[in-house]
């Protein structure tokens, strides 16, 4: 089963989507007790329940280290006008972002990304007046020409916990790829090299191999793995490896290994 999906018409440069329409993009939450056994893609082989009983040690990722990269150029909330007075909580934040959720907004491909900071209002306003979550779900968002926005608030910098991983949410970080990156769309080159600068310098930022792995708790049962049980993750994955969801698309999913080795060449590993 699908993410809801937006309808848009464009012509001549020019988008015209409804109100409602753009206040669903980003949506990949449906119960996936709803969904047909064998009817969504599976996740890297690799992930797999870990029989640990707790993760006792986080020091680990505090450590100095060698690997940063430079911070990309970010567009920031007051610049693509969010409206901070919709927000109902302060920022929460985790103790370091460990791992990262590739997405889609699955809102199609033909926007202009003069278009973009319209398409992120209308996620946003979504989320808190339709779904009544805090804020944006999202960390950041880039767009297919590699410009990327700032998300949640709380800080680009700060491991602020979103609401774009059930069950893995906290120490994670959510990248939403504006488009559909499925078999109708394809993610263009500027759209991978922003997301692998964004990642190296957030996992760089306390010393994470964008190719390794990295232990997660769940915390809900409606993830791919129960509450209480500890799963292993690249440290760069698609939402698709925590949660029954297509999500972020076999087109980018199918990138991740390619990102994740230009993170670490960013890093300097």
């Amino acid at each position: 089963m699908r993410s809801i999906h937006a309808a848009s018409l464009c012509t001549a440069g020019a988008c015209i989507v409804g109100l409602a329409a753009v206040a669903a993009w980003g949506v990949h939450t449906l119960p996936y007790r709803a969904q047909a056994a064998g009817a969504l893609p599976s996740p890297s082989p690799q992930l797999r329940p870990e029989p640990l009983p707790d993760l006792t040690r986080r020091s680990s990722v505090h450590r100095l280290s060698p690997y940063g990269a430079p911070r990309p150029v970010i567009i920031n909330r007051a610049q693509w006008g969010a409206d901070e007075s919709l927000r109902k909580e302060a920022p929460r934040y985790g103790h370091a972002v460990r791992v990262v959720f590739l997405h889609h907004t699955d809102n199609g491909n033909g926007y202009d990304c003069r278009q973009v900071p319209e398409i992120i209002r209308g996620i946003y306003t979504g989320h808190v007046q339709d779904h009544h979550w805090d804020d944006v779900a999202y960390n950041f968002f880039v767009d297919k020409c590699g410009t990327i926005y700032e998300g949640r608030a709380g800080g680009v910098a700060r491991p602020v916990t979103g609401a774009q991983a059930v069950g893995f949410n906290t120490d994670t970080m959510g990248i939403a790829a504006v488009g559909t990156y499925d078999a109708t769309g394809t993610v263009t080159r500027a759209m991978a090299e922003a997301i692998a600068q964004l990642s190296a310098w957030k996992l760089g930022l306390t010393g994470v191999d964008p190719r390794g792995t990295q232990k997660l708790r769940s915390t809900n049962t409606e993830s791919r793995f129960r509450k209480g049980s500890v799963a292993v993750f690249h440290a760069i994955s698609g939402h698709r490896d925590s949660f029954f969801t297509d999500c972020p698309g076999d087109d980018l999913y199918g990138k991740l290994p390619a990102i994740r080795a230009e993170a670490a060449r960013l890093q300097g590993r």
